[in-house]
């Protein structure tokens, strides 16, 4: 099988270590990528440090990866050697549930196999994009627009599409308001493509510095949340509020900033359990509370798409694979994203 080199995580609380991996031989239809950017993404963290449990060790982290096709299976039409192309968060699911059959693999009733820290279906444990190569089925790689830069276009294949989905499902769009509470990796891209579907935005967040990035990216207004005057002015006034804070919120405070039948969607994942609220919240505007996942690979690429014909990238930070422990130590001080240029990885 083909070696590869990458970084990994050899056990829970060991450093990265530069390795050599083995990726699979080519499958009928199976595309082989020469990876040349990989995200680094809070989810890559939580795997890293096991706050979900279940992590396999070894790890090798990254599922934000954009390359260049370098080989395909016998079985292949869609993809040639040469094409720009990503890899997101999932790289197989069962195909034929309900959510599969209807685009949405990453609802699939069994379960979809992870990027990476997965057991996929022949048995082998999936490792991520932190590395030179990777080899996947057809059906999971996406094609990166040629208006997209391949490092900017990295974090929209996981933090892209979980906020353009919700912003979609919910009708974002011209006549809306739609508040983002907290900018980072997914706030920034959740400003961007909902001030470009045409919704009036404001970002809610706690670091006043970020105001003249938030205006710049299509906010009308930033609001800070530790002023409780800004807040009560809001009061009523959201149809949307996607939240992508990981983090607990005082949630009967941002309820009350939705109208009626306004919905507060988590995108964020906390590892500590959300807060509780009153139901009186809820009643009170038929107002609702729901969660989204990331995207389907159809609306992965539907995300793409939207983004490249409205110019739409991630603020992003590339650096080389040594500096990837301290962009770990460092995620919430980047703007808004680090991206790990692979070449740097060296020689199998």
């Amino acid at each position: 099988m083909p070696s590869t080199r990458a970084l990994s995580l050899p056990a829970k609380g060991a450093p990265f270590t530069p390795t050599t991996i083995e990726r699979r031989s080519l499958r009928d239809n199976d595309v082989r990528i020469d990876i040349r950017f990989c995200g680094i993404c809070h989810t890559d963290l939580h795997f890293g440090h096991d706050d979900w449990g279940g992590t396999f060790f070894p790890l090798v982290p990254g599922h934000e990866i954009t390359g260049v096709v370098s080989e395909v299976g016998d079985a292949v039409t869609e993809f040639g050697v040469g094409d720009r192309v990503g890899v997101g968060c999932m790289v197989n699911s069962c195909g034929q549930c309900v959510p599969c059959a209807s685009g949405e693999e990453q609802y699939c009733t069994e379960g979809f196999v992870k990027t990476y820290s997965s057991r996929d279906h022949d048995g082998t444990v999936t490792l991520g994009g932190y590395s030179q190569s990777i080899v996947v089925a057809d059906r999971f790689v996406l094609r990166i627009p040629d208006d997209l830069e391949l490092a900017g276009a990295a974090p929209l294949l996981c933090a892209g599409v979980t906020v353009y989905s919700p912003l979609r499902r919910w009708q974002a769009g011209p006549g809306t308001n739609v508040g983002v509470l907290g900018m980072g990796g997914l706030g920034h891209l959740g400003v961007k493509i909902a001030a470009a579907m045409g919704a009036e935005v404001t970002l809610l967040g706690r670091s006043p510095k970020k105001k003249d990035d938030a205006l710049s990216f299509g906010a009308a207004r930033f609001v800070d949340t530790r002023e409780n005057a800004e807040l009560t002015g809001l009061a009523g006034h959201f149809d949307l509020l996607i939240n992508t804070v990981p983090a607990a919120l005082d949630l009967d405070t941002h309820l009350g900033l939705l109208g009626l039948g306004g919905t507060l969607v988590n995108v964020g994942a906390p590892s500590d359990p959300v807060a509780s609220y009153n139901v009186f919240s809820l009643l009170s505007a038929r107002r609702g509370i729901a969660g989204s996942s990331i995207g389907g690979i159809r609306e992965t690429q539907d995300t793409l798409d939207f983004c490249a014909k409205h110019h739409i990238a991630s603020e992003v930070e590339v650096i080389p694979a040594d500096r990837v422990p301290e962009a770990w130590e460092n995620l919430s001080g980047v703007r808004y994203r680090y991206v790990i240029d692979v070449a740097t990885l060296g020689t199998p």
